[in-house]
């Protein structure tokens, strides 16, 4: 069937939207259950989904009990308001969705692709925010005089990224337009908790206001600089050794963990930080051949059992904002057809952040030159560029992630390396796995690859384990007993075995 024009109506606490270009839809009003009562404080909603849609809003509500056979009803959990989906094909109107919106706010619907497996239109991009203008953001932000921009080294959506220098030192000086203002008070204020140095962290330095030349001045980010750039840029220019790959891929797995991990040392506290835009653009290349995490422009923190002094940064506020992330290619599953569970969604974005390291870890492994012994690395290729080329949809990703589970491939000479004949695969299937509640924790990826460091002293994984780490490497993000950063040749002795392969 070929599919005609998408239309949206939204009933809204006290008025009905419609929005359709040449058809008003003729529903039933969404409250039409006899079945269900809700609460004055709940707003309940037909909830219908047709086969073949892609994505859910069912996390949005609590489903109610109901009679053989569509609709149902759901109890809205973060609006009083219901939204309805339909194709206009031919003159007919066709549901697609109705439920729960995830806001009050008009407009504020998650972006819900109804293209199905035939295909369907891109949804329009929403518009741009408007300037944050109801603060004065740079009373509180110093000019540098002595910071100076040489040239840039990347370009974002709503942000630059200069290399320049800041008293004699190269510094990256990443640049705010003045309508990104929330954006900038928002990563500010992660890369200024307390607790937040770390190794494999990108370095903050300042925040500070000004612009390069003529251009209007705005807020800044002064980071420490990587010369040897991105991940991505390292990779196309080199292939590495067993040892240079393991070393990127475990200070990596080192820096996630560290982000993920609740914790208070030396009176400091430090919350879980889900990443949510995990590249091989937002990671960076050391001077020793690590890697280290950047760009916490779409980072979160999370719920955790401590309770957070009165200055950390504070949570999203419904849905939308939970479900926002990155680059698509490195999407996990559930948050390309928007099943990711808002119940215990800080334990969630962990598990999508460990979907896109499994991602990265592909990326670096598919450019060792050990594991091609009879021939030489292909070319550098992104996860799934092979497959959907280099700017795949977001309905092609779901049709190969989520529909089909197809991963990038893991050629046979890996599973045949020397060191740990299988683990390497092993590994990449138990943090992209289709399951989140299957994958391992960043924690004990690290431990994973800290034991192929030395695997002449590693012991095997305890038999009959579970398909994850068992309690000592906790879901929940609060550490065991290891270091903060542990060192990259760390012996494998060192390390507890708790992360068990797949049974």
């Amino acid at each position: 069937m070929m599919l005609g024009t998408l239309g949206l109506w939204a009933l809204l606490p006290a008025t009905v939207q419609v929005l359709a270009p040449a058809f008003t839809p003729i529903l039933n009003p969404p409250l039409s259950l006899p079945w269900v009562a809700a609460p004055p404080s709940r707003r309940t909603c037909v909830f219908f989904e047709a086969p073949g849609v892609r994505g859910s809003t069912k996390t949005l509500g609590k489903l109610l009990d109901a009679g053989p056979g569509p609709p149902r009803g759901i109890r809205c959990l973060y609006s009083h308001c219901c939204f309805g989906i339909w194709n206009l094909t031919q003159d007919r109107a066709q549901v697609e969705m109705q439920g729960c919106r995830d806001s009050d706010e008009p407009g504020s619907l998650l972006q819900r692709k109804a293209c199905r497996v035939q295909g369907g239109p891109e949804p329009e991009p929403e518009p741009e925010p408007e300037p944050d203008s109801g603060r004065n953001w740079s009373a509180e932000l110093p000019e540098l005089p002595e910071l100076c921009f040489s040239q840039v080294i990347r370009e974002g959506d709503h942000t630059v990224v200069w290399a320049g220098q800041l008293q004699g030192k190269l510094v990256a000086i990443k640049a705010f337009p003045l309508k990104a203002v929330a954006q900038f008070q928002a990563e500010r204020a992660l890369y200024e908790l307390p607790g937040l140095q770390h190794d494999h962290i990108v370095r903050f330095i300042t925040a500070s206001r000004g612009g390069p030349g003529p251009l209007p001045c705005g807020p800044l980010l002064v980071l420490e600089l990587h010369p040897k750039g991105s991940l991505c840029h390292y990779l196309i220019q080199h292939t590495s050794d067993w040892e240079s790959s393991l070393r990127m891929a475990l200070s990596l797995a080192q820096g996630l963990a560290f982000l993920h991990e609740e914790r208070w040392q030396d009176g400091q506290y430090k919350p879980g930080i889900a990443h949510r835009d995990l590249s091989s653009q937002n990671v960076l290349i050391r001077d020793d051949g690590s890697c280290a995490i950047g760009d916490l422009g779409l980072a979160l923190v999370l719920p955790g059992l401590a309770q957070p002094p009165t200055w950390a940064p504070t949570q999203p506020r419904g849905p939308a904002a939970i479900m926002e992330a990155g680059t698509q290619r490195y999407m996990a599953p559930e948050l390309l057809d928007k099943t990711l569970d808002l119940q215990d969604w800080g334990t969630a974005l962990r598990r999508a952040d460990v979907y896109s390291l499994a991602l990265l870890l592909w990326e670096i492994l598919s450019r060792c030159a050990d594991l091609y012994p009879d021939s030489s690395p292909p070319p550098f290729q992104l996860a799934y560029e092979a497959e959907l080329g280099s700017s795949p949809t977001t309905c092609e990703l779901w049709t190969l992630a989520v529909e089909e589970r197809r991963r990038p491939h893991v050629p046979s000479t890996w599973s045949c390396f020397a060191t740990d004949p299988g683990g390497l695969r092993e590994l990449l299937e138990d943090c992209w796995d289709a399951d989140p509640e299957a994958r391992l924790t960043a924690a004990c990826v690290q431990q994973r690859l800290a034991a192929l460091t030395h695997p002449q002293e590693a012991r095997p994984f305890p038999e009959g384990g579970l398909r994850g780490c068992p309690p000592l490497c906790p879901e929940d993000g609060l550490s065991i007993p290891l270091p903060h950063h542990l060192p990259l040749q760390a012996s494998a002795e060192r390390l507890p075995r708790h992360c068990s392969a797949r049974p």
